[in-house]
């Protein structure tokens, strides 16, 4: 029975020995706890380059800003300096004008001709300025009420519009004609030109100009 005891007791003894070695030494660690994990990002090693066949770092992605540096400038899609044409000036046309009535029209014709000389292209819409110099005073010509399309007057070519007025055929001198005062859409310099057509016009009841014109391009060379 003691014998027993006896074992028992030394049995205790070794295990209170065992679990003495095993607790906490002081550290704050326990003896073959792993340490913590490290806190490197995922495929990137500790000094920051990719790690050897995991992915790449997260630096800058390609066109975008690195440290210090500023977002590159998409290159601009339209055409250079808008690609629009600027408006013709008086200074940019020669400008004539030409007899081109028609036998057997009810109406006598005149063309004017409004060639680009510039060098460069340009636009003429609308209507120009027209008056007439008679006998009886200036007669601003009427707006033929056609619709306006703007076009490009290339650099060398030209660009036409009509005039149309009633003949003369009262058998009376009427209204002499001695001039006509041309000045292009958007403009305030008048070109002065001798008048091609027939020298007169008949004589009215002042109700309004029996003087029409059209638009830039509503005339041909030939009409």
């Amino acid at each position: 029975m003691r014998v027993r005891k006896f074992a028992f007791a030394v049995l205790a003894a070794c295990a209170a020995l065992t679990l003495s070695a095993c607790q906490d030494d002081g550290s704050g660690t326990a003896q073959g706890a792993p340490a913590a994990a490290p806190t490197t990002a995922t495929g990137a090693s500790p000094g920051g380059g990719p790690a050897s066949g995991g992915q790449a770092s997260t630096g800058p992605a390609s066109g975008a800003p690195g440290k210090g540096g500023t977002s590159p400038t998409a290159a601009p899609t339209g055409p250079a300096g808008g690609g629009q044409s600027t408006k013709c000036k008086t200074s940019d046309l020669t400008i004539t004008a030409a007899d081109r009535t028609i036998t057997g029209d009810a109406e006598n014709t005149v063309v004017v001709e409004l060639k680009n000389h510039s060098g460069k292209d340009c636009t003429l819409s609308g209507y120009a300025g027209v008056d007439l110099k008679t006998s009886a005073g200036t007669l601003s010509a009427k707006r033929s009420g056609e619709p306006v399309v703007t076009g490009v007057v290339k650099t060398g070519k030209s660009t036409y519009f009509g005039i149309s007025y009633p003949a003369n055929t009262s058998g009376g001198s009427g209204v002499r004609i001695t001039g006509l005062v041309v000045t292009p859409p958007d403009e305030t310099h008048p070109v002065t030109l001798p008048w091609p057509g027939a020298g007169s016009l008949p004589v009215t009841d002042g109700s309004g100009s029996p003087v029409k014109i059209g638009p830039m391009g509503s005339a041909g060379q030939g009409e």
